[in-house]
């Protein structure tokens, strides 16, 4: 009877032996990621819209309108322009 109890302890002890597993392997996933930053500024109102430029009154304010909107839209593009450079430097 104990010949019999250590084959079988023997036994389950064998069947609870796991075999030695191989290392994990490291496998690399692209993630996609905004090439703009979250805080690049947002596209403003700018003052020479085509409602205010059929709402002016003469040709003075018409100009003026159109003299006020052409600075902030040249900074505006530069701004993207220097982001889409950012973004072709970055992108694989």
């Amino acid at each position: 009877m104990k010949v019999y109890a250590a084959i079988l302890s023997a036994g389950s002890l064998a069947a609870c032996a796991t075999p030695d597993l191989p290392p994990p392997i490291e496998i690399k996933v692209p993630v996609p990621v905004p090439c703009v930053s979250a805080d690049f500024p947002k596209s403003r109102t700018y003052p020479d819209t085509r409602e205010a430029l059929r709402q002016a009154p003469d040709q003075a304010e018409f100009t003026r309108l159109l003299a006020a909107g052409w600075p902030l839209r040249e900074a505006r593009l530069k701004a993207l322009e220097a982001a889409i450079e950012h973004c072709r430097k970055t992108s694989p």
